[in-house]
């Protein structure tokens, strides 16, 4: 069974998200104080959490950037607030998805299931470490070493480069990586991809290899082993 640390301080709407988790066979935490997420976090060590932006004592933002230097997990904004720099912000802080309510319970499902389906197809992933650009990318450890140093990506960021490398040379279109990676492209928006990959860019930058993975503007991404000039 799944273990879920749901972080809500509204005690209705925990509970009734809750019993509906509890109905797919979900273990659902929540939290007792709002002031040491973190520590709840490590005793529950859930398999995926679900945080609001707007908390008690800290945001949302600060939890997923504690919860983050410390774990991999997959993390789910379910968020009231509808500004474009509140998604941003959270897929720059390293959330895996974001989801406004009101919303619709299928949705809150369905993505929740591919992030688990995704989570544990790595742990069976047969090809641990993989070279590109003289980089060794660990699929357990879901680093990118060189000479210039190591970082650390997330489960989105891991599978973009994976797919991205396996085509490699190759253009793989936006609507191909979205279906990937969200199975359904009708639960994500066009803008989430874009920050997924403009942030492993980024992260990639820091060894130098950002420049190898090109933006075909109006086909998708390519990685290469020579670098391009494409970017955004």
């Amino acid at each position: 069974m799944f273990k879920l640390l749901l972080i809500e301080d509204d005690a209705t709407l925990f509970h009734e998200i809750k019993e509906r988790l509890s109905q797919w066979a979900y273990e659902v935490h929540g939290v007792t104080d709002f002031g040491k997420i973190l520590e709840q976090f490590s005793l529950v060590q859930p398999d995926l959490v679900i945080i609001d932006i707007q908390l008690p004592k800290f945001d949302g933002f600060h939890w997923c950037r504690q919860i983050r230097a410390h774990s991999n997990v997959p993390i789910v904004f379910l968020s009231s607030r509808d500004h474009p720099t509140d998604m941003v912000m959270s897929m720059q802080l390293g959330a895996d998805d974001f989801i406004q309510k009101p919303f619709h319970f299928e949705v809150l499902i369905a993505k929740i299931q591919a992030m688990l389906r995704r989570v544990h197809n790595y742990s069976s992933e047969p090809v641990k470490l993989r070279t590109w650009c003289g980089a060794a990318i660990d699929f357990e450890s879901t680093t990118v070493t060189n000479e210039a140093g190591t970082v650390e990506l997330t489960k989105n960021e891991l599978y973009i480069l994976k797919l991205l490398i396996e085509h490699k040379n190759k253009i793989v279109s936006r609507e191909d990586i979205i279906t990937r990676l969200w199975d359904d492209q009708r639960f994500v928006s066009d803008n989430t991809l874009t920050v997924n990959v403009n942030r492993l860019r980024k992260k990639l930058d820091e060894l130098g290899l950002g420049r190898f993975i090109e933006t075909k503007v109006g086909q998708g991404y390519m990685a290469t082993e020579e670098a391009g000039s494409a970017h955004g």
